[in-house]
């Protein structure tokens, strides 16, 4: 029987940006204290966590200290070492939560292919390249163009890069600087993603959201997707398979293609995981019953899942930086957001503006149903356009 008392369990997070930030916004209510650990002093989560412990990601050291202190350790970057997060909790006997196993599988996307794919969860089709001649082999099987991704390291985009011809495919290689991996191109209908949690002997997701990228950054997410109702269905079968072949409790955040099949029904394939909660389930914090930041909390202490009902329909756009080079991060006509009826502003607390860094992002969520995921759209992206980093 789970009971509460003050203080209550910690939750150790290593990393403390807008993630940790808004899991210490999502456990303050359930009775939970969040204590992080980042590199950066005053980091996004420490102005609303318990407490945190300077130091890197790789740091034993400091994750030792923050294990000591917490009834489990979790964590909001893949950058965590899974090594040291493996070793601390054994020395401790503070459990991990997703399994250092897992954040081993999803560090190297090679690997997260092989055993996603031997699982029998459909994916793309895919190959280790070592060399300018492997990707050219590559573009003859697969066609032009194919996706060549850094087996290691990236994310917003960063370490993916399209290769449309044999020509380009040194280039393309240096550029990735690193173990490599091709894909080959889907044509998609949309990009949808699936938040799903494991939990203690129960798994939970909620509703499919489709995403809209630009230049390999995510920009909006739209809930419900404008899916039918069999590839939401199939969307929802795939991140459960998933879910089969990750280890240990938490947040996942599952990206899948919608490709238009021969039957003209959908075919659904997987991109790619983050084991955390994730850019494209930031809608749920207004739009669903629950949050995925309040599911990560639950389900990595081991408590019951909350409901993942969608509320109303809900559009979410992410603030990025729009500026030419680094400067302090100064949002100019905000009132335009806190003007709008039924939107929600996010802010993360970065001291400084990067090109395309996301700053925040603003949720818009419909009021009655006369009020379509169009409408919402339009009204995010005109509350987007409005705010500016520029002076």
């Amino acid at each position: 029987m789970t009971t509460l008392e003050t203080p209550g369990p910690t939750v150790g997070v290593v990393g403390g940006g807008q993630l940790g930030r808004m899991l210490a916004e999502a456990a303050a209510p359930l009775g939970v204290e969040i204590v992080v650990l980042d590199p950066t002093p005053d980091c996004p989560a420490a102005t609303v966590a318990g407490d945190q412990i300077v130091a890197d990601f790789d740091d034993e050291d400091g994750i030792r200290k923050l294990a000591e202190r917490a009834d489990v350790l979790t964590f909001e970057i893949e950058l965590a070492d899974q090594t040291v997060l493996e070793r601390v909790g054994d020395d401790t006997g503070t459990p991990v939560h997703p399994k250092p196993a897992t954040l081993e599988t999803i560090h190297d996307k090679l690997v997260q292919k092989r055993e996603l794919e031997d699982a029998g969860v459909p994916v793309p089709p895919f190959r280790e390249v070592s060399d300018a001649t492997d990707v050219r082999e590559a573009i003859d099987d697969y066609g032009a163009p194919v996706m060549l991704k850094a087996r290691t390291g990236g994310y917003d985009g960063r370490g993916n890069v399209p290769v449309e011809s044999k020509d380009e495919a040194e280039d393309a290689l240096e550029s990735v600087a690193g173990p490599a991996m091709v894909e080959a191109f889907v044509e998609f209908e949309r990009e949808v993603s699936v938040i799903a949690t494991k939990g203690y002997g129960e798994t939970a997701t909620f509703p499919i959201g489709e995403n809209v990228h630009e230049e390999e950054i995510l920009r909006e997410t739209i809930v419900p997707a404008r899916s039918s109702d069999a590839a939401a269905e199939r969307a929802r079968e795939v991140a459960t398979d998933v879910l089969e072949v990750m280890d240990g409790r938490g947040v996942y955040g599952i990206e899948l293609f919608e490709v238009a099949g021969d039957d003209a029904e959908s075919e659904i394939l997987l991109n790619e995981i983050a084991p955390r909660p994730h850019n494209s389930g930031h809608w749920t914090i207004e739009g669903a019953h629950s949050s995925q930041f309040e599911q990560h909390v639950r389900a990595v202490l081991g408590w019951p899942l909350a409901a993942t009902d969608l509320r109303n329909p809900t559009v979410t756009a992410n603030l990025l930086a729009d500026v030419d080079q680094k400067r302090e991060a100064t949002l100019h006509n905000v009132d335009r957001i806190h003007e709008t009826p039924a939107a929600h502003l996010h802010w993360y607390g970065k001291r400084e503006a990067r090109p395309l860094r996301k700053m925040g992002h603003v949720t818009v969520c419909a009021r009655d149903d006369e009020i379509d995921v169009a409408e919402l759209l339009e009204t995010a992206r005109s509350l987007e356009d409005a705010v500016t980093f520029r002076s």
